[in-house]
């Protein structure tokens, strides 16, 4: 598929209207996401960005309007295969070894499980095989979230969807896990993530969309919405933004 551009969208979205208990939470969303671009969403507390990434999973339907993943609707398997998923509160079952979970998730991906890969990929993440071989339940919060995103992007899906993949991690964790996705989308994967840590995505992101109040307010480069704003911090710039409706 592709956007009025002709540029390939890994994710589209059309006229999105999606909540729970008869109550809106997104109001006519519409986005596309480029194949091997990294894209950020960022927003409030509220704002929706839970919601948005339930639905494009398939995991809410949407009210109205419609989803694709690389041209199918986003609840068919066929989408669903193109796509792995890190929550923002990842609990891997806690009688597992970090071994054993990294098993788990390749065969539910259908990739062959190579121990030797697994801790090259490990260390890049100072997590080495010992930590491996232990029980999930004696991790700390960190490893826990090195663990789920190795176990996202061994799984070599075309998208990776991050929710808050940053949390819980020390400034060094958090440079090695962007030089691990940076690494991805040099591999022509397509990267989504929402973070609170706007520093991060100015960083490393060629694009980010800002969700507020459940509409989508703005999309483009960081540095464009930094102009626009006349700030050179990212975060400074956000808040500007949703606060003087004149921008958008």
């Amino acid at each position: 598929m592709t956007n009025d551009s002709g540029i390939s969208s890994v994710l589209h979205i059309q006229n999105v209207s999606a909540g729970y208990d008869q109550k809106t939470i997104l109001n006519s969303v519409d986005l596309d996401i480029r194949k091997g671009e990294f894209f950020g969403l960022i927003g409030l507390n509220g704002a929706g960005k839970t919601t948005l990434i339930k639905t494009i999973l398939g995991l809410r339907s949407p009210q109205a309007g419609e989803i694709k993943v690389f041209g199918q609707n986003n609840a068919s398997m066929d989408a669903k295969r193109h796509m792995a998923y890190l929550p923002e509160r990842f609990d891997p079952p806690w009688f597992l070894t970090g071994f054993e979970f990294l098993k788990f998730s390749l065969r539910m991906y259908r990739q062959h499980y190579n121990e030797a890969q697994i801790i090259e990929a490990a260390e890049k993440l100072a997590l080495d095989k010992a930590a491996l071989g232990m029980r999930v339940q004696s991790y700390s919060k960190g490893m826990r979230q090195k663990l789920g995103l190795l176990g996202t992007v061994l799984t070599g899906c075309d998208f990776l969807m991050l929710d808050e993949p940053m949390s819980g991690l020390d400034p060094l964790a958090r440079t090695l896990v962007k030089d691990m996705l940076n690494d991805a989308k040099n591999k022509n994967h397509t990267i989504f993530l929402s973070s609170h840590i706007l520093a991060d995505l100015d960083e490393i992101c060629d694009r980010i969309a800002i969700l507020y109040e459940g509409t989508i307010r703005y999309v483009g480069t960081p540095a464009e919405l930094k102009s626009r704003t006349s700030s050179e911090n990212l975060e400074r710039s956000f808040l500007e933004y949703i606060e003087n409706r004149e921008y958008a």
